[in-house]
């Protein structure tokens, strides 16, 4: 994970499906359960959606914060 990932994940929208235009960082953890359990996407989004769960799953979505300012 890159400093430069966790200002795309408050800056980058979801490109497509239900939370379409909704920022990474403000997708729900249920969604996010099921692109783990399914499958990321490739690319930077599926790494970006990575990162987001794991810190749902920490309960660490705190620390991005500082960053939506």
């Amino acid at each position: 994970m890159q400093v430069e990932d966790l200002q795309r994940l408050v800056t980058w929208q979801m490109p497509y499906g239900k939370y379409k235009g909704r920022l990474l960082a403000d997708l729900p953890g249920h969604y996010l359960d099921w692109f783990a359990r399914e499958g990321f996407p490739e690319g930077d989004l599926g790494r970006l959606l990575e990162i987001m769960y794991e810190l749902d799953h920490n309960a660490l979505r705190h620390l991005l914060d500082p960053l939506r300012r």
